[in-house]
C-alpha cells in the first residue's frame, strides 16, 4: 500500500512539474482623451509579460501594428501607442480647425486576440476599425505569426515549405467551397481577382479550426461582401507547413 501512495506521489509531481508552454498574456487598454469633441480611440492588445526573446518579438510586432493604423503624421515616427494616438487626434483637429461646419466624429478601434497557440507557433489577430469621414468606416485584420522556438514573427512566406504548392492545394479548396468548375475562370461566378488568377491573401493566420485564409474587403470581392476567408484543418495541409502544427485531434 505505501509502494502504491509514493508512486501515485510521484506520477502526480511529475505532471506537476510539466512545463506550461503557454505565454503569459495580460490584456492592455489604451484609450484617447475622453470628451464631447474628442475623437473615439480604443485600443486593446495583449502583453506578453515574459523577458525572453518571444516574448519582446510579440510585444514589440503588435506596437508596431498600432502604431502603423494610427499615426497620421508621416513626417514623425511615433515610437509608442500613446504617441500614435495623440498623431490621430492632432490630425482630427487640423481637419476640424481647417472645416469648421465638420461635425463627424473620428473613430478607431483596435483588438487583438490570441487565436492559436502550441508549443511551436502562436498567432495573434489584429482588428481594427477606422472612421475618418465618408459614407463608411473601414475594417482590417491582420494575423500576426510567430515562431516561439526561434522567438521571432513569421513572414507569409515562412510558413510553407513550399508557398506555390500550397496556392494550387488552397485553390482547389476554394473552388470546392464556392463551387467554381475548374474548367472556369477564378472570376467566373463574381470574385475580382486580379488578371482572374487565384492568389493567397496577404492575410494567413493559425487558429483552432485550422489555417485560415483571410481575405480583406476590397480584396477578392466588392465592399457589400465583406471579408472573405477559407479555413483549412491541419490535417490536409501538414505536407506544406513549415513548422510543425501540435494541434490537439
Amino acid at each position: 500500500m505505501k509502494t502504491r501512495i509514493i508512486c501515485l506521489s510521484v506520477l502526480l509531481l511529475s505532471f506537476g512539474c510539466k512545463k506550461d508552454h503557454r505565454l503569459t498574456l495580460e490584456p492592455t487598454s489604451i484609450t484617447g482623451n475622453e470628451c464631447s469633441d474628442c475623437p473615439v480611440i480604443q485600443v486593446s492588445i495583449p502583453t506578453a509579460l515574459g523577458k525572453t526573446k518571444i516574448d519582446n518579438s510579440v510585444n514589440t510586432a503588435l506596437r508596431e501594428e498600432v502604431i502603423a493604423i494610427l499615426n497620421f503624421d508621416e513626417e514623425t515616427a511615433a515610437s509608442t501607442i500613446e504617441n500614435a494616438i495623440s498623431s490621430f487626434s492632432a490630425a482630427y483637429y487640423d481637419l476640424k480647425e481647417k472645416y469648421t461646419d465638420e461635425s463627424t466624429t473620428w473613430e478607431a478601434k483596435i483588438e487583438g486576440n490570441l487565436t492559436y497557440e502550441d508549443e511551436n507557433i502562436l498567432t495573434i489577430k489584429l482588428d481594427s476599425y477606422l472612421f475618418t469621414g465618408g459614407a463608411h468606416g473601414y475594417s482590417t485584420s491582420r494575423f500576426l505569426n510567430f515562431d516561439k522556438k526561434k522567438g521571432q514573427e513569421l513572414e507569409r512566406s515562412e510558413l510553407f515549405k513550399d508557398m506555390d504548392a500550397f496556392q494550387d492545394f488552397a485553390e482547389e479548396k476554394f473552388r470546392l467551397r464556392e463551387q467554381i468548375p475548374e474548367t472556369d475562370p477564378i472570376n467566373s461566378t463574381g470574385f475580382m481577382f486580379e488578371g482572374d488568377s487565384f492568389y493567397l491573401p496577404q492575410n494567413i493566420g493559425y487558429t483552432q479550426n485550422g489555417l485560415q485564409l483571410f481575405y480583406e474587403q476590397y480584396e477578392v470581392a466588392s465592399y457589400a461582401d465583406g471579408p472573405i476567408t477559407l479555413t483549412i484543418p491541419y490535417l490536409e495541409i501538414e505536407k506544406f507547413m513549415q513548422v510543425p502544427v501540435k494541434q490537439v485531434r
